[in-house]
């Protein structure tokens, strides 16, 4: 991008906020005029060119003012090998807090040989729906598998995760019925909610109390109501009140979806979730929702419940019965996987072990960690999406690969980097990292920071 460029663009982003400023003052709702559309003249037929979206047109501006700022971009950095505890990127290696490995399974020698042989017998696609042709023997040994770990009756495999909540929510919930969920929820849920057409309620974070008054006022406007949370939530690396949750959805007669993405291998004595770790009949639950891309080594999403459930889902839920069945390599994936987190539960023991000495140690060095409980996912709280970015890039430099997560994501006083604690971590390489990460974030703080005279000028 050229000087004359980023001027450019710089100075469309101060007249925004100038108007922006301006609307607010006035305390007018109105937008700006839009520009009225050009009309289609005849002669070379070309397609519609996507650069002049408003919203593309954005990302340009900030793409120029990370530049001007010298921040280079965190995101999208190629990897040149497996990402476990420590990374390949650009032919450095990294101490690596950027994966969802949580036991170590992906790249496990047991993994890949049933990934191979998987293969070598099915081919790489299955090329077809379940329902029509794409059935095969691992799959149903695959949901049965993924049923014994949660403790249920049966599952459902899909291709991806986050269709997996979409189609589901979407399916099963009506615009007659009600959708409770938790202010921190995945995408995927809120994708769900909008497809369904159901009534959707946020109510704050954990705050039972606040989801109980919900339900006083508006259960019996309602056909059905569906609560939903997660086991772990992967901004905060906190977990919700299991127990309390269910006697709440019995004594309202709800369902309750829990979506196990970063909770199944992670919490529980031996990695069965956080119905395993409150002692829960996990019967108890209507939904549990799981992914395959973090503890399975694998990709794509499932349901577990009932075999009803599951029965009724397999026949009419269109993301299953219109997408291709799960592939051969990530089937037999999964299942080794599952079968490593049943052999071996010392995984699980060092990863608590691991996530507790990380929030530990970052708490000692005075780390704002908020109210992460130290299962794998610590947060370390920054508080501006430039700096949060900025030490990222400072923690990179020192051989650490740890990614921001910043505003619209979450709120810009919340802006924060995220570290992935797995098994594979040594205590060593984990106390190292605080040690280093305390010192960049005190530079950040303390340096000037080139936004800040950009916005005053503006």
């Amino acid at each position: 991008m050229d000087d004359s460029t980023r001027a450019r663009l710089l100075g469309e982003m101060r007249g925004s906020r100038r108007r922006s400023r301006d609307r607010s003052s006035n305390g007018a709702a109105h937008e700006d005029s839009p520009a009225p559309a050009k009309p289609r003249t005849a002669g070379k037929v070309s397609a519609f060119d996507f650069s002049s979206l408003p919203e593309v047109h954005q990302f340009a501006v900030q793409r120029a003012a990370a530049e001007v700022m010298g921040i280079e971009n965190p995101f999208f950095r190629a990897h040149d090998a497996l990402a476990s505890a420590t990374t390949t990127i650009g032919g450095r290696d990294y101490d690596n807090y950027a994966s969802y490995n949580y036991l170590g399974l992906n790249g496990h020698p047991a993994v890949n040989k049933a990934a191979k042989d998987a293969i070598e017998r099915y081919g790489t696609s299955v090329s077809a729906s379940r329902l029509v042709a794409g059935q095969r023997p691992f799959h149903a040994e695959v949901e049965s598998a993924l049923a014994a770990v949660h403790g249920v009756e049966d599952a459902i495999v899909m291709v991806s995760g986050h269709a997996t909540n979409v189609t589901t929510i979407g399916h099963l919930m009506k615009p007659s019925d009600l959708v409770l969920t938790d202010s921190l929820v995945h995408n995927s849920i809120a994708e769900g909610c909008k497809l369904s057409g159901a009534t959707r309620l946020n109510f704050p974070h954990n705050d039972l109390e606040a989801l109980e008054r919900l339900l006083e006022e508006h259960r019996h406007k309602h056909d059905r109501v569906l609560i939903i949370v997660e086991g772990l939530y992967s901004m905060d690396g906190d977990y919700p009140d299991l127990p309390a949750l269910i006697r709440l959805k019995q004594s309202f007669d709800a369902w309750l979806l829990v979506d196990e993405a970063h909770s199944i291998g992670v919490m529980g004595n031996t990695g069965h979730g956080i119905a395993e770790h409150f002692g829960i009949d996990p019967r108890c639950v209507e939904m549990w929702m799981g992914t395959l891309s973090k503890t399975f080594s694998a990709c794509g999403g499932y349901i577990a419940g009932s075999k009803a459930l599951c029965d009724y889902l397999r026949l009419s839920a269109p993301g299953f019965v219109f997408s291709v069945g799960l592939s051969p390599a990530l089937a037999a994936a999964t299942l080794a996987s599952c079968k490593l987190l049943n052999d071996e539960p010392e995984r699980v023991e060092r990863l608590h072990r691991n996530g507790r000495h990380f929030l530990e140690k970052a708490r000692e060095a005075g780390l704002d960690t908020g109210p992460s409980a130290g299962l794998a996912i610590v947060p370390v709280m920054v508080g501006s999406s430039i700096g949060a970015v900025s030490l990222s890039n400072r923690l990179l430099e020192r051989g650490i690969n740890a990614l921001p997560i910043i505003f619209p994501a979450v709120a810009e006083r919340s802006a924060r980097l995220r570290f992935f604690v797995t098994s594979e971590h040594s205590l060593e390489q984990i106390e190292r990292t605080v040690e280093i990460v305390a010192e960049e974030l005190a530079a950040v703080k303390t340096s000037a920071s080139p936004f800040a005279s950009i916005s005053a000028r503006s």
